[in-house]
């Protein structure tokens, strides 16, 4: 391979049930380039928008966007509980009869409380490693460790839409937060339970998914044009 290969980053708007590393080796493939990474993880269930380095000067940059604020759009069903805090585990029923006396006041009440700095705990199934080992690979045998809360913020955190047990807010929050976990706290201040049905991560800091394709659209053939740089200003265009 020419060592003069573009080196840059990629905006990928990640497809539900796809991991992100589904997403680094579908691209090293699409590309014929080996040495890629991404800022951040998402949740398989989730969509939304990945930030994709592309060669060896580009992964090295990939912190740069790993501490900046993500902006998540994310459906929340109440009533129910889910052993891995998604739509992806299992799904038992806790307060279904209890939704019923939920307001919207009550709701967007909530919502207020959970604005600001907050002590959360990493769950059993993420991808965070303690030990050397990936939490929900410990999970999948039926393990389950202490693990240490960190903090995060909630800088904002809005109600789109609410009908009968199902509610939409888009927030913005701190890199490491977990909206699984901040929709069980919701179902938990709210008496009702409740999981993290859909998630799409719609920014990470300025950077929109409004400028991001999918993976399947990356080819041998465009995906130089498609590649981002950073400018003087660690600014990418």
């Amino acid at each position: 391979m020419s060592t003069d290969i573009p080196t840059g980053f990629l905006f990928i708007d990640k497809p539900a049930t796809w991991t992100s590393h589904d997403i680094v080796a579908y691209l090293r493939r699409a590309t014929g380039v080996k040495k890629i990474g991404h800022a951040g993880t998402l949740d398989p269930f989730a969509t939304g928008l990945l930030i994709i380095g592309v060669g060896r000067s580009a992964t090295r940059q990939l912190d740069t966007f790993k501490g900046l604020e993500k902006t998540y759009v994310a459906t929340i069903r109440l009533g129910y509980t889910s052993d891995t805090l998604d739509s992806d585990g299992v799904i038992t029923p806790a307060s279904p009869a209890g939704v019923q006396s939920i307001t919207q006041e009550h709701i967007e009440s909530v919502l207020q409380t959970l604005k600001g700095t907050q002590l959360q705990t990493p769950p059993m199934y993420s991808a965070k490693k303690i030990g050397g080992k990936k939490l929900y690979e410990l999970a999948r045998v039926g393990k389950v460790i202490n693990r240490v809360p960190v903090p995060v913020s909630i800088y904002d955190i809005e109600l789109l839409s609410w009908s009968e047990d199902t509610l939409k807010i888009r927030c913005i929050v701190s890199a490491g937060t977990y909206i699984r976990v901040l929709a069980a706290d919701i179902g938990e201040a709210l008496g009702t339970g409740a999981y993290c049905a859909t998630l799409r991560r719609t920014a990470i800091g300025p950077y929109s998914t409004t400028d991001a394709i999918s993976p399947k659209m990356i080819v041998r053939e465009n995906w130089v044009a498609n590649i981002k740089t950073l400018d003087d200003q660690g600014i990418l265009f």
